[in-house]
């Protein structure tokens, strides 16, 4: 059973061929519209593959169930995240943390209301313990980019960091999640996120001023 399980839930094999990559990622573009459609509860793998046009059997070579392939979508999207921030990262310097902050973050809210498959995926991967174990490695590994370009603002605190970091990347994606809720106002629950973990790092950045004058 899937809840009963902390080990990361991975296809059983990666496409190595361009006709084989075709079937896996018609398969998981299926399965992210179904999401949408019916919900976690309601998805299965029948329809998965129906939908992709592929046998059943062939979606098993690849999915053991659909807890599997919900934490494949999440990888994904968790990759498109860290690839985004980077460009980010790269385009404004770490000491205008800030602006970066701003533009990142209304960029991940632009994401989050025109594309109601992430809310979709992440609330699906929190339906088990091994789901959520398995989003906790993508979260981790964001958090560990984040960690590094807020560095300079906690220089010799690397182990507090990796713990801001986390926290960060976690409060971001659960306020993202709820903007988007039916009845919620999108723009204010995001200029709510902003202010939040801007006054977090404005703090951290107070307290060490002093200490590097």
């Amino acid at each position: 059973m899937p809840g009963r399980s902390a080990e990361p839930l991975l296809p059983r094999k990666r496409p190595t061929q361009e006709r084989s990559r075709r079937k896996f990622d018609a398969m998981l573009t299926e399965a992210r519209k179904l999401l949408i459609e019916v919900g976690f509860e309601s998805l299965t793998c029948e329809e998965i593959a129906s939908r992709a046009d592929v046998p059943i059997g062939t979606l098993y070579q690849y999915f053991a169930n659909k807890y599997v392939i919900v934490c494949e979508l999440d990888r994904i999207d968790a990759v498109g995240v860290q690839h985004e921030l980077a460009d980010f990262a790269a385009a404004i310097p770490s000491t205008d943390w800030p602006r970066l902050l701003e533009r990142f973050v209304d960029h991940l809210a632009k994401l989050w209301k025109d594309d109601p498959s992430r809310r979709a995926v992440w609330l699906a991967v929190q339906s088990t313990p091994a789901t959520r174990a398995t989003a906790t490695v993508y979260e981790r590994e964001l958090a560990a980019q984040v960690s590094r370009i807020i560095a300079p603002l906690t220089p010799s605190q690397r182990i507090r960091r990796a713990m801001m970091a986390e926290v960060l990347v976690h409060t971001a994606y659960s306020l993202l999640s709820f903007s988007v809720q039916e009845g919620q106002n999108h723009a204010k629950t995001v200029a709510e996120l902003k202010r939040m973990l801007g006054g977090y790092l404005m703090l951290e950045e107070a307290e060490i001023g002093p200490a590097t004058s």
